[in-house]
């Protein structure tokens, strides 16, 4: 389910940004901090918040009547959809919906945000240029992939009702489910040297080829 998707990568994305702020601010405890067992509990963590958010509105759903349609007027299996041909008052499913989405939303958001104040003081302390431009290097692919997940899911999730027109929210939910996660390894490994030389590699060879 898409909801349980983006609520999983909610929750990521505030615990990435805690890594940079340790790996900035806290360079020499880095490695005691943010060790694998730390970062499988956080994993987890992700998973069960999720979960926890999701579950209630699911088992109150699983009760949903559908007298009129048996089409989803979607690409995949969300909420809104899913409410929006269901003959039942889904006024309750859509409150917990809009509460646990804006709970979810604010809570990491604010993880985020202090993060982030914290890492800008940091480097602004750091004496040379190039340290600073280093550090910032550091976290905006990070920051990209937060603008892209958080800017489209404010559209689809923070709204009035869930009976409302869903057809902007296919072409978002399209971009979310595979646009996204398509661009997230560019977005993250184009700035590692070795898959640039590799990448550009492929292009000369492709080009040469082309042209035999």
């Amino acid at each position: 389910m898409i909801a349980f998707q983006k609520i999983t990568e909610f929750f990521l994305l505030a615990i990435m940004s805690y890594d940079r702020y340790v790996a900035i601010c806290k360079p020499l405890h880095y490695m005691t901090i943010m060790n694998s067992r730390v970062c499988k509990n956080f994993i987890f963590f992700c998973w069960i918040a999720a979960l926890i958010i999701i579950l209630p509105p699911i088992g109150l759903g699983l009760g949903l009547e559908f007298c009129d349609s048996n089409i989803i007027d979607h690409f995949c299996c969300d909420a809104a959809p899913l409410l929006k041909i269901s003959c039942s008052d889904t006024l309750l499913i859509e409150q917990m919906v809009i509460v646990g989405a804006v709970l979810t939303f604010i809570i990491t958001f604010v993880c985020v945000v202090l993060s982030y104040v914290y890492i800008i003081k940091t480097i602004l302390r750091f004496p040379s240029a190039k340290q600073r431009k280093k550090a910032f290097s550091t976290c905006s692919s990070h920051m990209i992939v937060v603008s892209i997940t958080y800017g489209s899911c404010i559209f689809i999730y923070v709204k009035p009702s869930s009976k409302d027109d869903v057809a902007i929210n296919k072409g978002i939910s399209l971009i979310i489910i595979s646009v996204s996660p398509m661009m997230n390894p560019f977005i993250y490994a184009l700035r590692n040297k070795q898959v640039k030389q590799a990448f550009n590699y492929s292009i000369k060879k492709i080009a040469f080829l082309s042209k035999m």
